[in-house]
């Protein structure tokens, strides 16, 4: 094809080009490399630890991304592909280590521990590949597997065993319930309210982690709205769009 017809902001395919869009792919993999710090930090039950190299892979997450579409990965290296990788990342950080620290930190009912952390990875598994799991506009559809926040808000509230169990087995159900749960990122809908409350929450989650999870009741309150807010919008909007005329 004649280059005048190429897109200017597309970059020529050169070892240059290649290698700057092959290192995304390095930088995703990242991502699993620091999912092994913190199942090492889990076995050692050093749970502040733990979620701070989640946290982590969470940035880079966010990240590869935006710079995968900078680079032009998907043309400068179809060989390679980035979404098999940022899922098979994703499922070591966001279900695989915490499914470990939700069984291995005693918070679960003994009997029931080891059953529900294999309906965690299992469920997560089969979620990660359901070609339904995003909807059109760009909700997720049913729990949308993200047991490191799950984990994060069971070691913050720390309820009973017989309640953590049934809070971890009502997820794993909604795994599989057709309801929208907030993309952070891509939904448009009230995404500036969405950017204020994630950033607080972050902020938040981090003073938590520092003072290992012992925070006021307050700051706990606004870590639950938050969480509250991202799973519950958009069915409180249906619901309200329900009654207009």
């Amino acid at each position: 094809m004649d280059e005048s017809n190429q897109p200017v902001s597309a970059p020529r395919a050169t070892p240059g080009t290649r290698a700057a869009a092959f290192s995304v792919h390095i930088f995703t993999a990242m991502g699993a490399g620091i999912g092994l710090l913190a199942m090492l930090e889990a076995v050692r039950e050093h749970w502040a630890a733990m979620f701070a190299w989640l946290g982590l892979a969470l940035v880079v997450d966010a990240l590869d991304g935006p710079i995968a579409r900078r680079f032009d990965v998907v043309r400068l290296q179809p060989n390679w592909s980035g979404e098999v990788l940022d899922l098979v990342v994703d499922f070591v950080t966001y279900v695989f280590v915490p499914a470990y620290a939700i069984t291995a930190s005693g918070m679960l009912l003994p009997v029931m521990a080891p059953l529900l952390g294999a309906g965690i990875v299992v469920s997560g598994a089969l979620y990660f590949a359901d070609r339904r799991m995003k909807t059109d506009d760009n909700h997720f559809r049913g729990f949308p597997a993200l047991w490191n926040a799950a984990a994060f808000y069971l070691f913050l509230l720390h309820p009973r065993p017989w309640l953590a169990s049934l809070m971890v087995a009502v997820l794993i159900i909604l795994t599989f319930v057709p309801f929208n749960v907030m993309h952070p990122v891509r939904v448009v809908r009230l995404r500036g309210l969405t950017f204020l409350l994630m950033s607080i929450g972050a902020v938040l989650a981090i003073f938590a982690l520092a003072r290992d999870f012992d925070v006021s009741a307050p700051v706990t309150v606004a870590l639950c709205a938050i969480a509250l807010y991202v799973v519950a919008s958009d069915a409180a909007i249906r619901i309200v769009r329900s009654f207009k005329p």
